[in-house]
């Protein structure tokens, strides 16, 4: 069973960036923040001893290899 790690917005860049996925501080922060609905691009949740914004790895890299999954089926003709 793996434990999950919850990484900072920093750390979710870098994890995308090692994916190949090369975002600057404004754009990771606008996908966490809210929207005028009240919801996130990506499943960001405010950490409850520190405060900040915080997600799990493993969720990270699955929603953009299932996104990626998704428009390679998409193209196929």
């Amino acid at each position: 069973m793996n434990l999950p790690c919850y990484i900072d917005l920093d750390q979710a860049r870098q994890v995308l960036a090692e994916m190949g996925l090369e975002l600057n501080p404004r754009q990771m922060k606008r996908a966490a923040d809210k929207d005028a609905t009240g919801q996130r691009k990506l499943p960001f949740f405010v950490d409850p001893i520190d405060g900040r914004l915080k997600i799990e790895k493993g969720t990270l890299v699955r929603i953009y290899q299932e996104l990626q999954a998704q428009a390679e089926n998409r193209s196929r003709i």
